[in-house]
């Protein structure tokens, strides 16, 4: 018995030791991009990169069935959401937001059509548009309205403050459209 235990430690550190090596490899390539050159650019996507060192947080949403704007609403969709956090820390603060949150995107899913959320685009654009929706509480989310009201007015020079929300990105477990 003492064999089996001893040998189940050793294979674990070999592993979890090639796991590292592994890993360290991909992100020293990454740094310094294929052959000396420039790093590829991430991927777009509705989420922000979580910060180095530290393991994403994840926070899963009920499943929401939503009647959808197609006309005679008689079609529904069926979505999944799990939202990327920036630390584990954020997991009580947005739990505490989370019927707004929840209510937003409701509201979002609910305008709709079938045909939005069945092409990539429309998916893409919906999981960015709760990202927005989930920055609601925390302060943000009015990206377009305020980008809307200073093309009608002169442009002035404005500092730009980066702001960190605790919701960093949207993920869909699941999406059905009947």
């Amino acid at each position: 018995m003492l064999i089996i235990i001893i040998a189940a430690v050793v294979v674990l550190a070999i592993g979890g030791g090639a796991a590292f090596f592994f890993i360290s490899k991909q992100r020293a390539a990454a740094e310094e991009g294929v052959d000396g050159a420039e790093p590829a650019p991430p991927p777009k996507a509705a989420h922000a990169a979580p910060k180095p060192g530290t393991p994403p947080t994840y926070l899963p949403l009920d499943n929401m069935v939503v009647n959808l704007a197609d006309p005679g609403g008689e079609r529904v969709a069926q979505v999944g959401i799990t939202l990327e956090l920036s630390d584990a820390h954020a997991v009580d603060t947005v739990k505490a937001y989370l019927p707004t949150i929840r209510s937003g995107v409701l509201l979002l899913v609910s305008q709709r059509t079938a045909a939005e959320l069945l092409t990539p685009e429309g998916k893409e654009k919906l999981a960015k548009d709760i990202l927005r929706e989930a920055e609601v509480p925390f302060g943000g989310g009015h990206d377009d309205e305020e980008e809307a009201s200073s093309s009608k007015k002169p442009k002035s020079k404005r500092r730009v403050v980066h702001v960190e929300y605790p919701v960093v990105g949207v993920l869909f477990s699941s999406f059905i459209v009947q």
